[in-house]
């Protein structure tokens, strides 16, 4: 009988961290001998978290179109199609950050139709900590509408494990009150504090995440209309394009630029950003900025720290406002920025809309 795959899925609201958190643990299992396959998920093409995994050397599958829970069977042919010539030892799977209900639609499917072909560890869900607060508290001025909110609670309860991210930027304080929060609102879920940028908490999260048992049980009573309009509140936005210029220009600049562009016109309009990201790519080099909040700075995460005269750029929006209107903000900030650096803007593809109801292959009871 053929060694079992090891399938780690890390789930997680929109911006809570799950790329950088899978970039770390593959970096881990590397370094330890383990072949590693990564299969990101989004609801169209041109994600910018494969193009970053891709860039950093991990050997990526990507599903697009719709979430693992409704592409099941392209999550199997995608996971088969990963380098055949090493067959992985650990698969880590990046679901799409508005999904929830992955344990009786992903986690009990693989066990009960592939129980011999992979073994399942514990099902970790990231909290983002500036939206997450606000969120458990039930405060106004989130961002989002309690349909929406309702996704990210679900996602908490169906958890073996919650991590708390972002610890070092944490006060003490507000480490606490999260703590609290979690502590009351699921008090049967473990609690980890993990920073996925600079690795803190990683070895407890990788021991959690190496336990044999029967993890993913939590199977939810889930609503549907609310889940499914929850996931239509929000404008989602993927976009390509190539920058041309007679004179070399920093591309770090450029992406944190373009992403303070899009975080200021958002304010004025009084939509909130789920998650902004932009890679720019070029021979080789690529940088990586994003935007988690509205409360929070754009942040270059993946310097490249080159100077360029062309670059590929794609951009991933998901903002709780018209997909239309996402589109022409987009357009006009990548122009903008183009023009202070004396840059043709040669148009790829683009994608903008909502996602559709949630139709899952599968949704299995535990057996």
């Amino acid at each position: 009988m053929a060694q079992q795959i090891r399938f780690i899925m890390v789930g997680g609201f929109l911006g809570a961290g799950k790329t950088t958190t899978l970039a770390r643990l593959a970096r881990r299992y590397m370094d330890q001998g383990l072949k590693v396959g990564i299969v990101t998920n989004d609801q169209a093409q041109d994600l910018v978290d494969t193009n970053n995994l891709r860039s950093q050397g991990f050997d990526v599958g990507e599903v697009a179109g719709a979430c693992f829970c409704c592409k099941f069977n392209d999550l199997i042919g995608t996971m088969d199609s990963l380098d055949t010539t090493k067959t992985p030892d650990v698969i880590l799977a990046e679901p799409v950050g508005s999904c929830t209900d992955l344990v009786a639609t992903v986690i009990q499917p693989l066990k009960q139709l592939y129980q011999a072909r992979f073994s399942i560890a514990p099902y970790a869900v990231i909290l983002k900590p500036s939206q997450g607060r606000k969120i458990l508290k039930n405060e106004a001025g989130t961002g989002f509408s309690p349909k929406a909110a309702y996704i990210l609670e679900k996602q908490l309860e169906e958890a073996d494990a919650i991590l708390i991210n972002r610890i070092d930027e944490l006060s003490a304080a507000e480490l606490q009150e999260l703590e609290q929060l979690l502590a009351a609102k699921y008090p049967d879920t473990p609690r980890l504090r993990v920073s996925a940028k600079s690795g803190q908490g990683f070895e407890a999260f990788s021991e959690f995440l190496s336990q044999e048992g029967d993890f993913g049980r939590r199977v939810l009573d889930i609503d549907y209309d609310i889940y499914a309009e929850g996931e239509a509140e929000l404008g989602w936005l993927n976009s390509s394009v190539r920058l041309n210029a007679v004179q070399p220009f920093d591309l770090d600049q450029l992406l944190v630029d373009l992403i303070g562009r899009l975080k200021a016109s958002l304010t004025s309009g009084g939509f909130e950003a789920a998650h902004l990201k932009a890679i720019g790519l070029w021979e080789g080099f690529f940088g990586v900025a994003n935007l988690v909040s509205s409360s929070l700075q754009p942040e270059l995460s993946l310097p490249s720290r080159c100077q360029v005269r062309e670059v590929d750029l794609v951009v991933n929006a998901r903002v709780a406002c018209d997909p239309d209107w996402l589109k022409a903000l987009v357009d006009q900030a990548v122009r903008e920025v183009a023009a202070a650096r004396g840059a043709t803007v040669t148009e790829g593809q683009t994608q903008s809309f909502r996602p559709g109801r949630p139709m899952p292959t599968h949704r299995l009871q535990p057996a």
